[in-house]
């Protein structure tokens, strides 16, 4: 089995409260690369970070102090050019940086397929993207995951960098 998993593609992280020049240059390019792995029967995933009107007592509301993707909203919304190349999707909302429930989801459809291609992309490569990387790879420590480091963006390009490094160290492959 084949699974594209689109990591927080939602306006406030591209256009909005936490605004990402270079998430915002990867759209068209991942749009196109939703389209083609629809077109080779991947499966395709998508997490929406998910807060609430509380976001700011949360742990992270207190280390991040930048309300956004609260539920709802249209900085939550996944972007309009991602949302169209995915269609109707798997979509996980998440409540911090990476996602137990599709951890344990693929988990699941790995011990019944029996193998597993995984990759990822989206943003922020040094927040949601290596968390969601590190948890799926705890989760299936055999399963083929990789990350398309030309289709994330990180906070800043260093971050970027380093976090695609931590998960190469990790025995996660990162491709172009």
């Amino acid at each position: 089995m084949k699974i594209l998993i689109v990591i927080d593609m939602q306006n406030d992280f591209l256009h909005g409260a936490l605004k990402n020049d270079d998430g915002i240059k990867i759209i068209p390019a991942l749009a196109k690369k939703i389209e083609e792995c629809k077109a080779q029967g991947y499966q395709i995933i998508a997490t929406r970070d998910t807060h609430y009107s509380d976001y700011l007592s949360t742990q992270e509301g207190k280390k991040l102090p930048v309300t956004h993707c609260v539920k709802g909203t249209y900085g939550w919304q996944i972007n309009d050019q991602i949302k169209t190349a995915l269609g109707d999707c798997l979509i996980f909302d998440k409540p911090t940086f990476g996602s137990t429930t599709l951890a344990d989801y693929l988990k699941e459809t790995y011990l019944r397929d029996g193998d597993a291609q995984i990759e990822l992309v989206g943003v922020c490569t040094d927040i949601c993207v290596i968390s969601n990387a590190m948890l799926i790879k705890a989760a299936l420590p055999e399963a083929r995951i990789s990350v398309i480091s030309s289709l994330c963006a990180g906070v800043t390009p260093t971050s970027h960098q380093t976090a695609l490094d931590a998960m190469r160290a990790c025995q996660i492959e990162i491709k172009d």
